[in-house]
């Protein structure tokens, strides 16, 4: 099959977030099945011609916007077993951020991906590129199922292609003002509430969910929640609609990038068989964060975006409990002001203890990952999360809200089987989730105990192979539908 997928990221061309993960994994594991796979994504300013042996496929593709008309140049290189098209318009792409400033968000964002979308499905038409499985991810890249069955129905290259559409967070929906419509090209007749209209607005995230054959979500759990008013963001009763046709697939990670017997970044390499590494590990995270270096405290790590979403508000409500427990913490991330402040205020309470990285550091997070002893994830919701398997990889246990990806990926471990490789809790408050803490901080304490759970985390298998297969059975699945229509 030819499988193209479009997104606003893709490691290691650009990374804000998991999608940038999924997007480096995801199409080079469709591909090692033997499938011809395409990848568009912008061309932003850092993705260097040098650094990634890029070249000029297509020259003067014009995109009308609106009244006005843009023109777009493709550059194309080999990555893995994947081919990659990068759309390049230096007014739209060449900024040095993807979506906005730490200020927010760019105000044209509609501007951005809409030409974004237009030019992949003009470059597909210059390139003969006639895809089984058009494979759209998140609301920036939302409009294409919808051009697919609008603009673009009755279009010879696109006869046989069936689309899929990925949510990565429903809480990012790319919703514009009306007058957004007009520079996306369709008519006013899909501004309607089945349609793209939502809460009287454009919404780029709903045009996917209406207009897509497939959808897909990053976990069996998230699936289920984002039918519900609780974590439907407003688009429950569109998801609820969908039912059908909605898939959970968890994500995965590549081994091989979070190998704690191989990683050069890691103080100490070890394997399931001699954790004396990870020991070794935890000794350099304490130092390197001015802790007493002590084996047996309980080191708790944090890594991710400092937002409401990711608990810092349990978080923080937690710390000074922590730190009269004697317990020691990292926390590694950026995101909202007023929790670097909260974090700063306590950090200086606790030298020695609270070590606060308001900072974007992939070294220093692979040391998180492995030198910590107990990882944290108080969600308010996750749609998947990679930190939890990341975590895991690396010997570290998860301990996370009942929710989302986190839920399908983490057991609780029982103290009589031996089985598990997490702790959970459910209510969306400080103290269930002191009180797990001090539940996983006892079953640390048993060394014995301990170190079965670790094991367990460590043969813990959430790589690509399973979930890839999963995607391919849905592409396969639309083709026949194609087939036969």
């Amino acid at each position: 099959m030819d499988i193209v997928f479009a997104a606003s990221e893709m490691f290691p061309f650009a990374k804000a977030g998991g999608l940038g993960d999924v997007m480096g994994s995801l199409p080079r594991e469709v591909a090692r099945r033997g499938h011809r796979v395409y990848v568009f994504l912008p061309k932003y300013k850092w993705i260097a011609k040098q650094k990634f042996g890029l070249s000029k496929e297509l020259e003067g593709i014009v995109i009308p916007m609106g009244s006005e008309q843009e023109t777009a140049n493709i550059f194309s290189c080999a990555w893995n077993e994947v081919t990659v098209y990068l759309v390049d318009h230096l007014e739209y792409f060449g900024r040095d951020y993807i979506y906005g400033t730490p200020l927010g968000d760019y105000p044209d964002n509609d501007r951005r991906f809409t030409f974004f979308q237009r030019v992949v499905l003009e470059a597909m038409k210059r390139l003969r590129i006639e895809p089984d499985v058009l494979h759209a991810h998140d609301w920036q890249a939302g409009l294409l199922p919808a051009y697919l069955k609008t603009l673009y129905r009755s279009d010879p290259n696109f006869k046989k292609t069936k689309s899929m559409f990925t949510i990565h967070n429903l809480a990012y929906q790319g919703n514009f003002p009306p007058d957004s419509l007009s520079i996306t090209g369709f008519s006013w007749d899909e501004f309607h509430y089945d349609k793209l209209e939502f809460y009287g607005k454009v919404s780029f995230m709903k045009a996917g969910l209406v207009y897509s054959d497939v959808i897909t979500t990053v976990s069996e759990r998230y699936a289920r929640e984002i039918q519900t008013k609780e974590f439907g963001a407003g688009l429950e009763k569109a998801l609820e609609i969908r039912a059908a046709d909605i898939h959970g697939i968890v994500n995965g990670i590549n081994p091989e990038d979070w190998d704690p017997e191989k990683d050069k970044a890691l103080s100490k390499n070890f394997s399931k068989q001699n954790l004396s590494g990870k020991e070794a590990c935890k000794e350099a995270l304490q130092k390197h964060q001015r802790f007493k270096v002590n084996p047996h405290v309980p080191l708790f790590g944090f890594v991710g975006r400092l937002v409401t979403q990711k608990g810092l508000n349990l978080l923080i409500e937690v710390i000074e409990d922590m730190m009269k427990l004697s317990w020691q913490l990292v926390v590694l991330g950026t995101g909202e002001e007023k929790f670097h402040s909260a974090l700063r205020i306590l950090a200086a309470r606790h030298p020695g203890q609270l070590g606060i990285n308001i900072t974007y550091d992939e070294k220093l997070a692979k040391e998180v990952y492995a030198g910590s002893d107990i990882f944290l994830m108080p969600s308010q919701f996750e749609p998947c999360g990679l930190g939890q398997l990341i975590a895991m990889r690396f010997g570290t246990v998860p301990l996370v809200r009942d929710v989302g990806g986190l839920a399908d990926t983490v057991s609780e471990f029982e103290l009589e089987s031996g089985k598990g490789n997490g702790f959970k809790f459910s209510r969306y408050k400080s103290s269930d989730f002191l009180k797990t803490m001090n539940h996983a901080v006892e079953v640390y304490e048993n060394r014995k105990k301990w170190l079965r759970l670790v094991k367990n985390c460590m043969e813990s298998d959430f790589s690509w192979k399973e979930s890839a297969r999963r995607y391919v059975a849905l592409y396969e699945r639309a083709e026949r539908k194609a087939l036969k229509s």
